[in-house]
């Protein structure tokens, strides 16, 4: 059973790396075109309009919060000052915030794809299947951060993260893994197959930016004025960049 979990935190990282970089590079070269969020806008505006900010802004916030958590070792807090019991109480607060305004904008969409018959319709099995493993994601996320208001809660920063810094130095700490709640470990499982899904999924979009918006040339648009219908001493021009 040892030698499971062993593997289990020393192989599975990698190959979700693999399977993530794979993706992306298969995903970029035979299907470009499908590189979107497949937007859903036309059939129903209302209920995105409210969900979808909210999702995206808390989304960030949970990034965010994973990033400082995992990445930033406790000997670095302490050097400017930050106790490690202040540094966790803040992100049980604000990581639970974000968590539930996350979860809530979910199941909004979800509640938006379920009920609305276009929207419905327009929703593939691989959206299904992403939206039940990012969800199951996030309630593992939530679960997780108010179970660490429990005093016998083992924490994330002296178990997950110097495994997970291990990952990029090619020496996971599977010990320091092992000592981590199931809670934990389960969030961590569900964490590391949405990595591996994202590739394949409407997800991807986060990936992209529009920069080349920035560089297109200007399309010129000409109006005839009035009184001057075939001329084009009267053509007013208008410039404008294209969509």
């Amino acid at each position: 059973m040892i030698w499971i979990e062993s593997t289990l935190w020393t192989v599975t990282p990698y190959l979700t790396l693999l399977i993530f970089v794979g993706g992306l590079i298969w995903r970029y070269r035979y299907d470009k075109f499908g590189w979107t969020t497949r937007s859903s806008q036309l059939y129903e505006s209302p209920l995105l309009r409210a969900a979808s900010p909210m999702f995206h802004y808390g989304l960030l916030f949970v990034i965010i919060g994973h990033v400082t958590g995992l990445l930033v070792p406790i000997r670095w807090t302490h050097a400017i000052g930050i106790s490690n019991a202040a540094y966790h109480a803040n992100a049980l607060v604000w990581g639970g915030l974000a968590g539930l305004v996350t979860l809530v904008a979910l199941g909004l969409l979800i509640y938006r794809r379920r009920v609305n018959g276009p929207v419905f319709l327009a929703t593939t099995r691989n959206d299904k299947v992403m939206y039940a493993v990012l969800a199951a994601a996030i309630i593992a996320g939530v679960v997780t951060t108010v179970a660490g208001f429990l005093p016998s809660e083992v924490s994330y920063r002296t178990t997950v993260a110097p495994w997970f810094r291990g990952i990029f130095v090619l020496r996971p700490d599977t010990d320091a893994m092992a000592h981590a709640s199931v809670l934990y470990k389960v969030h961590t499982i569900t964490g590391m197959l949405l990595i591996a899904l994202f590739p394949f999924s409407r997800l991807v979009h986060a990936l992209s930016a529009p920069l080349g918006y920035l560089f297109r040339p200007y399309i010129v648009y000409r109006s005839r004025a009035d009184g001057a219908p075939g001329g084009p001493a009267g053509a007013r021009v208008r410039q404008n960049r294209p969509l």
